[in-house]
């Protein structure tokens, strides 16, 4: 899938600052309220995506340098990092979270045409980590349990994410045809054998990344949707 990386970047902007609106209502007693992600609560969600834009800033200087600089110095640093953030009152998460991002759009900036094209960890190149930012703050802010849900994507969002999907859907994902509404022409996952699945864009794409339990799709043949596989 080509993607300009400077046009998502005005899309991470956009969809950061309406996180940041948005969040900025939260009390500081949510922060230790579940999220919609098992065992993380609503601080950890945030912390997460503060923590996550600081380590794609990582894989920006790597393809800027040539310095290899990894993402999270390792599984157990990226798991520290979100447990000691997770309990902070609001004001501290946002402001965090804002720096966070700050620091990512100044990375992206910085960055020369050529560097775009380095191959990377996580990425076929530097010029899907904007992408990648985009989906963690979309999807994590639906995963915050406070009101945003799929059904709020932005249309754009929402195709490209189903189009990802299929062009690179996760190990072991069932054969399936999807058919989303308004499209023309079906998106086929694996060899197209297995079942049709139909229903809106948001829909598909929210449920084959395990953010809806698919109710509001069809099947063809009638019988039990397909289990999408895990996702990232």
């Amino acid at each position: 899938m080509t993607m300009d990386p400077l046009v998502l970047m005005t899309d991470v902007e956009d969809a950061t600052e309406a996180l940041l609106r948005a969040s900025g209502s939260l009390a500081d007693g949510e922060m230790g309220a579940p999220s919609l992600l098992a065992g993380w609560t609503v601080g950890h969600v945030l912390t997460h995506l503060a923590r996550n834009a600081d380590a794609l800033t990582n894989l920006l200087t790597w393809a800027r340098t040539g310095v290899e600089t990894p993402a999270y110095a390792s599984p157990e640093d990226r798991t520290a990092g979100i447990e000691a953030g997770a309990a902070r009152p609001v004001a501290e998460q946002l402001a965090d979270l804002r720096a966070a991002h700050e620091r990512f759009a100044d990375a992206a900036a910085a960055m020369p045409a050529a560097a775009w094209t380095t191959r990377l960890p996580l990425a076929k190149s530097a010029a899907a980590v904007p992408w990648l930012r985009l989906c963690e703050v979309e999807v994590h802010r639906v995963d915050l349990g406070r009101g945003y849900t799929p059904a709020d994507w932005p249309d754009a969002f929402a195709l490209r994410l189903l189009r990802a999907i299929v062009t690179d859907p996760p190990a072991g994902s069932p054969d399936m045809v999807l058919r989303p509404f308004g499209l023309e022409h079906p998106l086929v996952i694996g060899s197209g054998a297995g079942p049709v699945v139909g229903g809106p864009t948001r829909a598909l794409a929210a449920w084959l990344i395990g953010r809806a339990d698919g109710a509001d799709l069809t099947v063809s043949p009638d019988g039990e949707l397909p289990e999408p596989a895990r996702w990232r």
